[in-house]
């Protein structure tokens, strides 16, 4: 099996994707049907620059080299192998957010990331005037908000994009992105899968005041739907890559998706009535939709797959950092009393350790709102853990919360989905390290989703794996592409499906009702906080 993968990879038939992740750079290498050939990384972490969510760009060209530098070495450490050309690549990264560049491709303004939560008021004048959902992430939101701030960079720009944007024009000097992805920086047309015409001439109505030289269609890339070319790797950007300057040119790239469509494909989620949770720094619930929904919700967003088709998003800014922050406090503990287990063991443990709790967590109630939170109406975070005199605060418990408040701001916009709209979804796939401990998330978000739940057996590959199939979809465009991931990809992939019984649904509605009831306490620490900090 080694001499085979070895050959598909001497001869330039491996697929590379890459995605920038919140807290990884993950870079993987597949043969045909999306076996994973080798796998490389690096990890990165936001700062938040003066009041800013941010990275140095500087860390992505350092990152992404270092992701490359490390998926080459361990192909050559187990195949003996130089890469020398590719059959074809694809860059994805964190979805929304705004970067700006100048006519000389210069960085007008700091990367703003997904989590920032400091767009409210351009954010509420979008919504209104274009009568469609603008999150507070979306790039539009960031662009509008720096002209109402009265930002002097906003008369220079020359070119607004996200990440796997950036990255990709980086690699191959072409100003372009996929729908999924740009469907998170102003609404799509769906008919026409491309930015919406009205809208656009309502921004540039809306703008024509200010008396800026630009357009806004003319800042923004051309939308590419999956299958469609877009751009080779140029010298430049093969330098920029491998910096051991073996990697050569001419190697086509998909078009650049976000990491909710790199989601979407890596879950086999992206025909009709399916659905997908992601869950990391943040969590978001995505259901592929048969029809429009019956109005605008603020708590929604609406994006598309990598191909082009109607998704509502349930997204929520914050999941897993602060159970990730307890789990380090834990091995420290390990540490002091000379034990040394591993940070797998110590997750697999406390997750497992927490199915013996009570099932609506034994009345405890953490927040874990490291940022803001749009749908609960926070623009600032803090993680709070409360527990009245009389809750069972033991161990299963306190973990059993802490993953359950991991989807509670999610299932607050899946509820309107499913209750209000009645959304059908015949099961929802889950990927993300959150599910690693079999059995134990998945349960809590079946509980949550009021649906059965699936994880597969290589939804631990991600996002990066993700576009990488969708690089490989470049030969196979002829084909609609649920066909080529259902015929193709995952015709033989294995699963594990949780189906909710009405104790755990009726327990996770408890842990709801209590979570709702004391969003006023968090909200009011927040207030109070602002000035000590």
């Amino acid at each position: 099996m080694d001499d085979m993968k070895k050959t598909i990879i001497e001869n330039g038939e491996a697929v590379l994707g890459i995605e920038l992740g919140s807290t990884r750079i993950k870079a993987v290498l597949i043969g045909r049907g999306g076996q994973v050939l080798a796998t490389g990384g690096f990890d990165w972490e936001n700062q938040l620059k003066n009041g800013i969510w941010t990275y140095d760009l500087k860390l992505v060209n350092e990152g992404l080299q270092a992701a490359y530098a490390d998926l080459a070495a361990h192909v050559k450490a187990d195949y003996g192998v130089t890469i020398t050309t590719l059959k074809a690549m694809g860059i994805s990264a964190m979805m929304h957010g705004y970067l700006a560049l100048d006519k000389q491709d210069g960085q007008l303004a700091e990367f703003r990331t997904w989590r920032n939560n400091i767009t409210e008021e351009a954010a509420d004048i979008l919504t209104e005037k274009l009568n469609y959902n603008i999150p507070q992430r979306w790039s539009i939101a960031h662009l509008y908000q720096a002209v109402l701030n009265g930002e002097a960079h906003v008369k220079d720009v020359a070119y607004i994009t996200t990440l796997s944007g950036y990255v990709h024009y980086l690699l191959t000097g072409c100003k372009v992105l996929g729908v999924g992805d740009a469907s998170g920086m102003f609404p799509i047309d769906i008919d026409k899968k491309d930015f919406n015409s009205a809208m656009l001439d309502e921004f540039d109505a809306l703008m024509a005041p200010n008396g800026f030289g630009w357009k806004i269609r003319d800042i923004m890339p051309k939308v590419l739907v999956a299958g469609e070319e877009a751009g080779v790797l140029t010298e430049a950007g093969a330098a920029l890559l491998d910096k051991s300057g073996m990697l050569k040119a001419g190697i086509p790239l998909c078009p650049p998706e976000g990491d909710a469509g790199t989601g979407m494909v890596a879950t086999n989620c992206v025909a009709k009535r399916t659905g997908n949770v992601s869950a990391g720094t943040s969590a978001f619930a995505m259901l592929v939709l048969e029809k429009e929904l019956s109005k605008v919700y603020r708590q929604l967003d609406m994006v598309t797959t990598p191909d082009g088709a109607l998704v509502a998003m349930a997204h929520s800014q914050n999941c897993t950092t602060e159970i990730n922050n307890w789990m380090d406090i834990f091995e420290e503990c390990l540490k002091l009393f000379g034990v040394k287990a591993s940070k797998g063991e110590i997750f697999e443990k406390m997750f497992t350790a927490s199915l013996a709790g009570d099932k609506d967590g034994g009345g405890l109630l953490p927040y874990c709102f490291h940022s803001g939170e749009h749908g609960v109406g926070l623009n600032e975070g803090m993680p709070l853990f409360m527990h009245p005199a009389g809750a069972a605060f033991n161990l299963a418990n306190f973990i059993r919360s802490q993953l359950y408040t991991c989807f509670g701001a999610m299932k607050l916009g899946m509820d309107i989905l499913m209750k209000e709209e009645h959304v059908v979804v015949d099961k929802i796939l889950g990927h993300g390290g959150i599910f690693k401990t079999k059995g134990v998330a998945q349960t809590y978000l079946a509980a949550a989703m009021e649906t059965p739940v699936v994880i597969m057996d290589n939804a631990g590959e991600g996002g990066a794996w993700g576009i990488a199939l969708l690089a490989e979809y470049l030969d196979r465009a002829d084909q609609p592409l649920a066909y080529f991931l259902n015929e193709e990809v995952f015709a033989n992939t294995g699963s594990v499906q949780v189906d909710p019984d009405e104790d755990a649904i009726a327990g996770y509605a408890a842990f709801m009702t209590r979570y709702k009831a004391g969003l006023p306490a968090e909200k009011a620490a927040v207030e109070a906080m602002k000035t000590r900090t």
